[in-house]
């Protein structure tokens, strides 16, 4: 691997994750010593940042990771779903029934909804492995950039709903669902499916940003009360 290729996929990783939230500056000198590399394969991993949308240049010599809150989020999934939809139908009508069949069956027995990382991480690899059928199905390279990059922007909108079993648990039985349509060359079933699936999905990543900012508030409220009252203290 290129050592450019290392260290985009080591900060695209650091974000999607959130180990490097919204805001950071990107200095090219300091990414380079910190992931031990020369400048310049630090400046061609930054650039293709800025090409995902990941990092945006604030002036010609800051680039800082972008935001991503809940008007991006509604932005990336009006996308999304013209995309998906589509793809769905595309898969029912080009499919093999058994691809499909067998990754509704794989669904049916994923169970995120249990108290460890790996059962979660199984899930979303499986998830992954969904998409790279539906990929290979529909064979269209402009559906497979245009979803790339949107599924570069999902890892981050996921991260906010990976801790809510309840929802993974039905995120399961919707995935199986649109598996099975597709099997069952069902167009209209499928995109149907992929529908309601976005529908929820955007619902709950939503709902967690509403409880985070609540909570963040919450929180400020009381530190404002502790502070008035130490000050009122003899």
């Amino acid at each position: 691997m290129r050592a450019s290729d290392r260290a985009y996929a080591t900060l695209l990783d650091e974000i999607q994750s959130g180990a490097l939230p919204p805001g950071t500056v990107l200095a090219e000198a300091e990414q380079a010593a910190r992931l031990g590399v020369s400048r310049t394969p630090a400046r061609e991993a930054i650039v293709r940042l800025v090409a995902d949308g990941l990092a945006a240049q604030q002036s010609p010599r800051v680039t800082v990771v972008t935001d991503f809150d809940a008007a991006d989020i509604r932005s990336l999934f009006e996308v999304r779903r013209a995309l998906e939809e589509s793809t769905a139908r595309l898969a029912a009508r080009r499919c093999d029934p058994a691809v499909f069949a067998e990754l509704a069956r794989a669904f049916a027995a994923a169970h995120p909804e249990r108290a460890d990382d790996a059962a979660v991480d199984a899930y979303y690899a499986l998830i992954a492995r969904f998409d790279r059928a539906l990929d290979a199905t529909v064979d269209n390279a402009y559906f497979t950039g245009a979803l790339r990059t949107i599924r570069t922007h999902l890892v981050r909108a996921r991260r906010l709903a990976r801790d809510n079993r309840a929802r993974l648990r039905a995120s399961v039985e919707e995935h199986r669902l649109i598996a099975e349509a597709i099997a069952n060359r069902d167009p209209d079933l499928a995109a149907h499916a992929t529908h309601v699936h976005l529908h929820n999905a955007l619902t709950s990543i939503l709902a967690a940003i509403d409880a985070s900012v609540d909570t963040d508030a919450a929180g400020d409220d009381a530190t404002g009360d502790s502070q008035q009252h130490t000050k009122g203290t003899p």
